[in-house]
């Protein structure tokens, strides 16, 4: 048996490719939308791609389901409770997959949403009757479970998801032997989720002991515990939810329309009429010069999960990046179903050299230049655009708090005369924050360098 775990970090999402080399056939289980990786790692071993299964519709991406049917001709598998617009297997719990020595044993497990399922694999040529694994799906993650509050299954409230996501853990997956391999399609950072651990894989006795939600308790206290202090749901979840089960064009078939070189003068009447203009550089270089009115979302930080937070899907993008990285960011965008890309500035931020009128800057500021600030009288006002949690465990003294998804509903909170100094982490929020602000009229900020990261080691602990 051939078991292949994909993890995409940018979105904190696990796929799965089990082949057999016997028969030379495969299955891929939750792949993202871009699936070279699977076409090319199936080639490497002379195998079919003949399934490609969904543990249910995922709200968080766009899955890879159509492009690998459309690419070899896979069959498409889901749990038997899901609804799809397009053709596939539907399969019962305790339906059977095998091939070679690889048999798969379909578990329903309902509570993060209805049609989810959980994957049994043995390995026959080691054991017929002892599970080699368990691909879990957003049903169990490693240390956490999964959310039963995204509504991806409709029509179903969270405290009835809870209650069918108890009996799915109890009743089916930790009835496994120990040893078996849990494998979910989700670790640390993922929002289907709230206490993921930065493991990707763990065993059934392992959670059994470690996990909080699989702690001895009633079912109505596991109903209250996992569905308290869940994080915010991003704008995009339900969207992509909705795609996962329709019948859409495929990610290669989006690229060859969107990878347009544009004019400047052809973005700036984009720009007029509405689009979006997503500078994908690095938040130092955005700041160093950038289309006014300009969005920067850094391709090295979660670009995809951020883009379907901030950027409204009805309105057409424009990509600005360094010349080269235009199809990296389109990617990025397609794995959560932005596909209403027009083109790139051709030339990125060169085609702006003869028009400095066009061109604006972000002030930026060191934790040690802040802290001289602070110790100063004047009307400086400290945003923290982290989450609540993370501004509750520690955070720079009067800072006022509105997480970055909040900012633009909360633009009355604050003043256009007042001089703002913005932080994050470790500056990648904050960078995509002042830009947001600029592009309202904030002209008077500033994004400190490096966040409370940068804060803590220079101030809170200044180095010796």
């Amino acid at each position: 048996m051939i078991f292949k775990q994909f993890y995409l970090e940018s979105l904190a999402q696990a796929s799965y490719l089990i082949g057999d080399e016997k028969s030379g056939i495969a299955m891929v289980v939750d792949p993202q939308r871009d699936v070279d990786l699977y076409v090319d790692y199936a080639h490497t071993w002379n195998l079919t791609i003949r399934y490609v299964l969904l543990t249910h519709f995922h709200a968080d991406f766009v899955a890879g389901h159509i492009e690998l049917r459309n690419r070899t001709g896979a069959e498409i598998c889901l749990g038997a409770k899901a609804h799809a617009g397009f053709q596939f297997r539907s399969l019962p719990n305790e339906y059977k997959i095998e091939f070679g020595n690889v048999r798969l044993i379909v578990l329903e497990t309902p509570g993060h949403t209805m049609e989810s399922i959980s994957l049994v694999v043995y390995n026959l040529a080691t054991s017929k009757k002892k599970p080699y694994a368990v691909l879990t799906g957003d049903t169990l993650f490693i240390g956490d479970v999964g959310r039963p509050d995204l509504m991806a299954s409709p029509g179903m409230k969270a405290d009835e998801l809870a209650a069918h996501l108890y009996d799915s853990l109890h009743e089916k997956l930790l009835v496994l032997p120990d040893d078996t391999r849990v494998y979910p399609a989700h670790g640390a950072g993922a929002q289907c989720g709230r206490s993921h651990t930065v493991d990707i894989m763990s065993t059934i006795k392992e959670e059994r002991r470690e996990n909080h939600a699989l702690q001895p308790m009633r079912k109505e206290e596991f109903i209250q515990r996992v569905n308290a202090y869940q994080p915010e749901v991003p704008q995009y979840f339900d969207y992509d939810a909705y795609l996962n089960r329709r019948e859409h064009p495929d990610l290669e078939a989006v690229l060859k329309e969107e990878t347009q070189p544009l004019s400047l003068q052809k973005v700036i009447q984009l720009k007029s009429d509405m689009a979006q203009i997503v500078d994908v550089r690095n938040s130092a270089d955005f700041a160093g010069s950038h289309l006014n009115g300009s969005i920067n979302i850094g391709l090295g930080g979660n670009l995809a999960a951020w883009a379907g937070t901030i950027l409204d899907r009805d309105h057409p993008i424009v990509i600005i990046a360094e010349p080269g990285c235009e199809r990296e960011a389109m990617v990025q965008l397609g794995r959560v179903g932005y596909d209403r890309i027009v083109g790139y500035l051709k030339g990125g931020m060169q085609a702006l050299n003869s028009t400095p009128e066009l061109v604006q800057c972000t002030k930026r500021m060191t934790a040690s230049s802040l802290s001289k600030e602070l110790a100063k009288p004047g009307d400086l006002l400290i945003l923290d655009v982290r989450t609540e949690q993370e501004w509750l465990q520690r955070r720079i003294t009067d800072s006022l708090n509105i997480p970055l998804p909040q900012v633009e509903k909360r633009l009355c909170e604050l003043y256009q005369q007042q001089t703002l100094v913005i932080y994050c982490t470790n500056g990648y929020r904050s960078s995509i924050a002042a830009s947001l602000l600029q592009k309202h009229g904030f002209m008077n900020i500033k994004d400190l360098i490096g966040g409370f990261d940068a804060w803590e080691q220079e101030v809170v602990v200044p180095m010796l």
